[in-house]
């Protein structure tokens, strides 16, 4: 049997969670094929989680400080290579372990999903002649293959780093250092941006050779670039065309039904969007790879003779084997990204017990959109949390606010000449005076809504690292902050990656309840939520929206609802029964909504 060595051996990967969900989750299912994000925001955690593993491995281990030159850059890069080489180690035992039940090597391959791979394994299983047996046992050995050690950066992340309070060059920058940090590694991977475009990060790509084809046209470092829909695409993957640089993957992500940050669009849902870039991908690579061969060439790189690979992939809420095919088949994307689920696999992520037992337990009132980051961007959180319940009680004692011990979100200069963070409590105590003494119009009730606007922020650059500093005994006083999805409501049971493998490719359900709304209607319903909370901020005064952008949410949201009424034919009859009365009752919320309400401005 002819097998093509497929480096990609799963269809799905596990997106970043936090910080410390994910940070050592390549650890866990890389050599076993699996690719999975780590975040490089908390450099601290990164050098926390260095030594643990160090120390675990027999491994010697030498502390870069805070005082060491380019300390972040460094910190992240001998991170990265120490997870390369214990996954290597991995792999090769692996390998070299025996076909028998329990093995490694058993588990890698009953996990794969239905392909040329699998099906001569299970011809190996049956076949009785010893000889043949070898031989196959030999050539399945060959083409097993690790998956991705990849890594995220949050564009919006960018602090400027100072000394003796004077400003350091662009490149000491926390999202500059980090990716330098990434350049500098042994690993063959990609890098994926979030949060948007940062110009000043992406032409810092230049500097390292590696985001740059090689002798033979490979890339050894790949770009990955999570977009909102196809027009941020065309934008980002331009700008960074223009600079000899291509991107290797437009991972789309919904813009609601996520966990953690939440980057709502204006009404623009997953399967429009999908859809938009089904149709246009191929011309989407003809017009970039004009513009990447010129300015290859320009950099002294010789022209390919064709695009490198390009591949859509889609994460969000993402809950069945029928969801993760019908993306696959009908919208053609080449792979999907299941990350809220796996929060109760502790073989997969960081995460204590405690956590997990209230990740089971939650309920749909649990798990809710909160203004807990300091960004000022919407973000899911875990309402029983330990860190949710610290920020109460330090509001409740008149102490709002975080010591801040860590300052990956700094951003305000209104009090301070160098930025501090909006979870802060010198921020904090500041604004509030402010507000209070600056107050003398507003209703009680309005009053609440913007001081609980500045009491409602949470130091979650620290508190997300809870989750591994807790249960890895680094921290045993850490308060973890947990950013589940909606989608954890759906499943109510402590899991483990075969499991959740086995539900992805439909072997088992691991589903709470088999009748959850569908994907799609889940982010149409939260969308629904979100217009009627923007329209009750604007008419408070609290929002500055026009009634034309209320009017365009509602028209996108139905031509939404338009393509979802299509694609509909598509389901069987039950599904398709019921994915319509979802649809129809939603319209018929939407035509309810009052969109007469709104501040007028211009």
């Amino acid at each position: 049997m002819n097998i093509k060595n497929d480096t990609r051996p799963h269809s799905f990967h596990i997106p970043v969670m936090g910080t410390g969900f994910t940070i050592d989750t390549p650890l866990k299912v890389a050599k076993y094929g699996i690719s999975s994000v780590l975040s490089l925001v908390d450099d601290v955690l990164v050098e926390q989680m260095r030594e643990y593993h160090s120390k675990k491995n027999n491994l010697p281990y030498e502390h870069i400080s805070e005082r060491d030159d380019d300390y972040r850059a460094n910190r992240t890069t001998k991170y990265l290579n120490l997870l390369n080489n214990l996954i290597i180690e991995q792999s090769t035992k692996l390998k070299s372990s025996p076909f028998e039940d329990g093995s490694e090597i058993t588990k890698y391959f009953n996990m794969l999903p239905d392909s040329e791979t699998k099906t001569l394994y299970t011809t190996m299983l049956v076949e009785n002649n010893e000889q043949e047996k070898s031989k196959m046992q030999d050539r399945l050995r060959s083409l097993v293959s690790i998956g991705s050690i990849d890594v995220n950066i949050m564009t919006k992340l960018d602090r400027d780093m100072y000394k003796n309070g004077e400003k350091l060059e662009p490149e000491f920058s926390d999202a500059s250092s980090s990716l330098r940090g990434f350049a500098n590694s042994s690993l063959s991977s990609s890098i994926i941006f979030s949060a948007g475009m940062n110009r000043r990060l992406y032409g810092y790509l230049q500097q390292f050779k590696d985001f740059f084809p090689n002798s033979t046209g490979e890339l050894k470092k790949k770009i990955i670039l999570k977009v909102s829909d196809y027009r941020s695409a065309i934008i980002q993957g331009k700008f960074l065309a223009l600079k000899g640089l291509w991107v290797s993957e437009y991972r789309i992500e919904s813009g609601l039904n996520c966990g953690g940050h939440a980057f709502a669009s204006q009404g623009f849902l997953m399967g429009p969007i999908l859809d938009e870039f089904r149709l246009k991908k191929n011309e989407l690579i003809e017009n970039l790879f004009k513009i990447y061969s010129k300015n290859l060439d320009k950099k002294g790189f010789t022209p390919l003779d064709s695009p490198p690979e390009t591949r859509i992939t889609v994460q969000g809420g993402i809950g069945t084997a029928d969801e993760q095919n019908f993306l696959m088949h009908h919208y053609k994307v080449d792979g999907t990204g299941w990350g809220t689920p796996f929060l109760l696999a502790d073989d997969v992520v960081n995460i204590d017990d405690e956590h997990t037992l209230k990740l089971i337990e939650a309920t749909i009132s649990d798990v809710f959109l909160s203004n807990a980051s300091p960004l000022g961007v919407p973000f899911w959180n875990l309402r029983t949390s330990t860190s949710e319940k610290l920020r109460k009680d330090r509001v409740t004692s008149g102490k709002p606010g975080s010591p801040c011990p860590k300052g990956f979100l700094v951003s305000n200069t209104e009090f301070t000449k160098v930025p501090i963070c909006h979870a802060s409590r010198i921020f904090q105590k500041r604004k509030l005076k402010e507000i209070n003494n600056n107050n003398n119009t507003s209703s009680e009730h309005i009053l609440k809504q913007i001081t609980d606007n500045v009491t409602d922020k949470t130091c979650i650059c620290h508190d997300l690292a809870g989750s591994a500093t807790l249960p890895l005994g680094i921290d045993p006083t850490a308060t973890p902050s947990i950013c589940c999805g909606p989608n954890i409501v759906n499943f109510s049971k402590a899991t483990n990656l075969e499991e959740m493998v086995n539900h992805i490719y439909g072997k088992i359900s691991l589903l709470q309840d088999e009748n959850r709304p569908h994907m799609f209607i889940k982010e149409l319903n939260l969308y629904v939520d979100y217009l009627k909370d923007e329209l009750k901020k604007s008419s408070d005064g609290l929002l500055d929206k026009t009634n034309k952008y209320f009017n365009d949410f509602r028209q996108n949201l139905q031509s939404g609802i338009d393509h979802y009424y299509e694609i509909a034919e598509q389901f069987n009859q039950a599904q398709q029964v019921k994915f319509k009365n979802d649809l129809d009752n939603l319209l018929k919320e939407i035509e309810m909504i009052n969109f007469g309400v709104t501040q007028q401005t211009t």
